[in-house]
């Protein structure tokens, strides 16, 4: 493609905070920058300068900062950033002050409600001074079984005023999959909520919540939350719980103690997906992750005080940590719970419409899913005040680009970005001051060294490669909760690549900067020793009306590996050989003939996680006879039996 599909007009361009931080730093250091890319490799290559300059650009309350910005910048892991700053993570997030609104909840149009600012901090007051009646302390982990709801942000900036660590997980994790998780970290104080709607449909979350508490003998309290935000709460199923109002009842608002903590204090423990094992608790500190999504909101996504911020996700997935933070810019936080698709695909725009939203963060997976039912909300809704929009989850393929221009809007920042929970931000994302190409990420994220290298482990341009981070960054993990002497820790991302952070993601830097993202390096294909990425064969067959989505494994076959190819159809479509041929002549002309599936198989159902990523890696297992470890990491974990003993794999 010759031409981008948007970019920035010099009113737009002279406007944005990237552009405003350039200045800024063509001030304080008088250098003078040409542009995104000059900035970049300054970022890079004199990242003690840039990071230093990100804390005083973006107004980082502190206590102390100290003239110290890395310490054994050699070391991966081992560096350390701002080894003498106190600072508080809350503070920052509870800046702003004020009548205007901080936080709007939709939960699934049956329950909405708003809270200013002023209204959130004085309820992190009374929760904060609740907790430390309780005798919460620093370190001590405070866990939330809650949906996307306010009291979810209140429990969590409560929580870090103090310093206590906070840790969530979704009410559609089933029992296991929560003991799973909080049953590692040993929490002290849960909260929870009497239930949520999804699908329309009310669930219950109490039951649940007491078989819970069988086995998490660490708790000393739970919370009991009404999703409606109504003060009493139902408790008699739990014995020993109080509701929201009885737990704050004691206490008025008043000015937060926030406990000055060291830069790499614990802020979150996080949990790897554990589609292969019991979920690795990911520590993540609250100086490195508060810097980093500043950086990325206010740089990448031009977040602005008073802006509407939208991200359809749960409190298990990390994007709602990502979006939380857009408090500390003055943002204005719209939540939403619940199904996307109700009562149809029209739900989230007219939220969009009815809020004014500015920033509208979704999953790749949504903008197929709105293709595929043929919506056009370009059409049938108002976005005037629509200016980006957000992707991730899986790669959003070219398509996608396509679609979001021709049926949601044409003006407009289309930001597929890309990182993960490991490090609770990204890798490569969007940039307000760069075109959108087709198909690509707009840029490396600035102070991350990110390089694709070969097998060799030597850097490649416009090759496709595993994509690390070839030099500290301050969202490294603290570490991993229970992993004393760190082996765990290493051996998760230091091991392939000795001294560099190496992701799992198999990816090409382009000629215009950015990047492509081709699916999971442990997922990629292997046939006849070639490399092929899954997303290459996603995009072809889901472009297949009678195609509603795809999963695509390598079976080991003969001493080599063939590629398998399973499909969900549309109601009333059969995978006749016709529609085989069709499926195989579309990859064979659009890729090459060694993405061309031997074997094509229609299934009832696609098994993904909670974040709505399928599992590779689970259904490869299954189809070879090796268990799975963590069946409770999925939505839905009844859909890996479909892929047992299949006899079409036998031949």
């Amino acid at each position: 493609m010759t031409t981008p599909l948007w970019q920035p007009d010099a009113e737009q361009l002279e406007k944005t905070n990237m552009s405003a931080f350039i200045r800024h730093v063509e001030s304080t250091h008088a250098f003078p920058i040409g542009g995104f890319e000059e900035l970049y490799h300054w970022s890079v290559n004199q990242s003690e300068d840039f990071w230093s300059s990100l804390w005083d650009f973006t107004g980082v309350l502190a206590s102390k900062k100290g003239k110290r910005i890395l310490e054994n910048p050699e070391a991966m892991p081992g560096a350390r950033w701002f080894p003498d700053a106190r600072l508080n993570f809350a503070e920052n997030l509870l800046s702003h002050r004020g009548p205007e609104t901080a936080l709007r909840f939709n939960g699934e149009s049956q329950v909405q409600r708003s809270m200013s600012r002023d209204e959130l901090y004085e309820q992190v007051s009374v929760v904060a001074q609740a907790l430390r009646a309780l005798g919460v302390q620093p370190g001590d982990r405070v866990a939330a079984y809650l949906p996307n709801m306010p009291e979810a942000i209140i429990a969590m900036l409560a929580s870090s005023s103090i310093g206590a660590i906070f840790s969530s997980c979704s009410p559609d994790f089933g029992l296991r999959g929560v003991i799973d998780r909080f049953g590692q970290i040993e929490p002290k104080v849960l909260f929870v909520a009497d239930g949520y709607f999804y699908n329309g449909k009310w669930f219950d979350s109490l039951a649940v919540t007491r078989q819970m508490l069988q086995q998490l003998p660490s708790v000393a309290q739970v919370v009991v939350a009404r999703y409606d935000g109504k003060h009493d709460s139902s408790t008699q199923e739990i014995p020993g719980a109080v509701s929201w109002k009885e737990f704050t009842s004691a206490h008025t608002p008043q000015e937060i103690e926030f406990e000055q903590l060291p830069f790499d204090h614990p802020l979150y423990i996080m949990y790897s997906s554990g589609t292969t094992g019991a979920p690795k608790c990911i520590v993540h500190g609250a100086g490195g992750t508060l810097l980093q999504h500043l950086k990325e909101h206010r740089l990448h996504t031009n977040l602005k005080p008073g802006d509407r911020f939208f991200y359809f996700t749960t409190c298990g997935w990390m994007m709602w940590n990502w979006l939380v933070s857009g408090l500390a810019s003055g943002a204005e936080l719209l939540l939403y719970d619940g199904s996307p698709f109700y009562p149809d695909g029209n739900t989230l725009f007219d939220y969009a419409q009815g809020a004014r939203m500015n920033i509208f963060g979704t999953s790749a997976k949504f903008i197929e899913a709105l293709s595929k039912a043929g919506l056009d909300p370009a059409r049938t809704h108002d976005l005037g005040s629509l200016r980006t929009m957000l992707s991730t989850g899986s790669p959003l393929v070219p398509e996608g680009f396509d679609f979001v221009y021709q049926h949601i809007k044409q003006d407009l920042c289309l930001s597929s970005i890309a990182g993960g929970t490991d490090i609770i931000s990204c890798f490569a994302l969007g940039n307000p001051n760069l075109p959108v190409w087709r198909g690509e990420l707009q840029c490396r994220g600035l102070g991350m060294k990110v390089e694709v290298y070969n097998e060799d482990g030597h850097p490649v341009t416009e090759q496709r490669g595993e994509l690390v981070c070839s030099a500290p960054f301050p969202s490294m993990p603290v570490g991993f909760w229970n992993d004393p002497d760190g082996s765990r820790y290493h051996a998760a991302y230091f091991e392939h690549f000795p001294n560099v952070w190496y992701h799992g993601d198999f990816v090409e830097l382009t000629r215009h900067h950015g990047m492509i993202f081709y699916g999971r390096s442990d997922a990629t294909l292997n046939p006849g020793g070639v490399r092929i990425g899954t997303a290459e064969i996603y995009r072809q067959v889901e472009q297949m009306d009678e195609v509603l989505e795809s999963l695509v494994i390598g079976q080991d076959w003969q001493n080599d590996v063939r590629v398998v190819l399973f499909v969900r159809l549309r109601d009333g479509v059969e995978l006749t050989e016709a529609l085989q041929d069709s499926i195989r002549m579309r990859i064979r002309q659009n890729t090459t003939p060694r993405h061309v599936p031997a074997k094509i198989i229609a299934v009832a159902d696609i098994p993904r996680t909670k974040s709505g990523k399928i599992v590779e890696l689970a259904v490869r297992n299954v189809v070879h006879g090796r268990p799975i470890k963590n069946r409770e990491a999925l939505a839905n974990p009844g859909a890996l039996d479909l892929y047992k003993d299949l006899p079409e794999l036998d031949s």
